[in-house]
């Protein structure tokens, strides 16, 4: 090496509680301890409930924390995955206050054998804002969670008894088809702008009582307009798909809120389907709400997608495209001003 320096190497070693086998923590057929080595540039040997990491001191001190991460996960109760082993690694790399396990840890609501909890750090702090503001907007690309954990603490606060209804809405705005062409009566037509909401809803709530609950208005799924004119008291209200409001029906569904009442917006600003030259209400109540007592704007990205790691991936080159979209844009109407301004001297 460069002036005859040796690279400095550090060496730890874990004792894993006897609590715990070494295949819940390193995988069926070592699985997880793969991942693990394939994303970090130190060594490790494992021998009997013995973990031994060696490398640059960096590494190792990432892999000791990697390691008590995944056995505190473990210590909850939960069944380690490989998902859970990547998201633990970009948390730890992020050098956040939250810790991997009180993120991944984290029960909403479970139902049939599932539970839901946030997988991203964005997300914990999307679910911690919405239990501590009134209103709280949740904007990112599609895939990041924003319906669904809102759904989900819709559900927890119904059961808790802090609400009394849940309702939710979405714009029907058509994207790239027409409502008239669809068959069938009104609420034929509008029922598949609302599936999203039922697919979620029946994830969370026992499907054979969802009738029931929807007869007596303790859940309520409708079309935005179906809000017009109303107060909204005790409810849980998440409007989704907000980028496809106006201005005037963002104004009109945040001033339907009512006493002991909570409202959450989701919605994604880069899949706009409203017609060309109208504005987007989600676009526009960024500038007028932002700072405002008790409202909230959590803003996820490519990273908090929970479907297929292809969608991040397709989310950040569509954004990339997008940008370079706007660079030539300017670029090519940059030369028309400048003619119109030298014409004007």
């Amino acid at each position: 090496m460069a002036n005859g320096q040796r690279a400095t190497s550090t060496t730890t070693r874990i004792v894993v509680p006897g609590a715990h086998s070494m295949v819940t923590l390193l995988g069926s057929s070592d699985e997880l301890l793969r991942i693990i080595e394939a994303s970090l540039h130190c060594d490790i040997h494992v021998r009997g409930n013995e973990i031994t990491l060696s490398g640059p001191p960096d590494e190792v001190e990432l892999a000791t924390q990697l390691f008590e991460q995944l056995i505190k996960l473990l210590d909850t109760g939960q069944v380690l995955t490989a998902d859970a082993v990547q998201r633990s690694l970009a948390m730890l790399r992020q050098q956040t206050e939250e810790s991997p396990a009180e993120v991944l840890s984290m029960n909403i609501i479970s139902s049939r054998g599932r539970t839901v909890r946030p997988k991203t750090l964005n997300q914990k702090r999307y679910v911690d804002a919405i239990d501590q503001h009134t209103i709280t907007f949740g904007i990112g690309p599609a895939g990041t969670g924003k319906t669904y954990l809102a759904m989900a603490k819709a559900v927890q606060a119904l059961q808790s008894k802090l609400v009394n209804r849940i309702i939710l809405t979405r714009p029907a705005v058509e994207a790239g088809e027409r409502l008239g062409f669809l068959p069938g009566t009104l609420s034929e037509k509008i029922d598949p702008y609302l599936r999203p909401l039922y697919d979620a809803l029946h994830d969370m709530v026992d499907p054979d009582s969802i009738p029931r609950l929807m007869a007596s208005g303790v859940i309520e799924v409708a079309p935005l307009g179906y809000m017009r004119g109303r107060s909204v008291n005790d409810s849980f209200v998440i409007l989704d798909e907000a980028q496809n409001t106006s201005p005037e029906q963002m104004k009109m569904f945040l001033t339907r809120l009512g006493f002991g009442s909570k409202m959450v917006i989701t919605g994604d600003v880069t899949q706009i389907d409203l017609p060309a030259g109208s504005h987007s209400g989600l676009r526009i109540v960024q500038s007028i709400l932002d700072g405002m007592r008790d409202v909230h704007f959590c803003y996820l990205t490519s990273h908090d997608v929970v479907r297929h790691k292809l969608v991040g991936e397709i989310v950040d080159a569509y954004a990339k495209y997008d940008a370079e979209q706007s660079a030539q844009q300017q670029q090519s109407t940059r030369p028309a001003q400048q003619r119109r301004q030298s014409r004007g001297r």
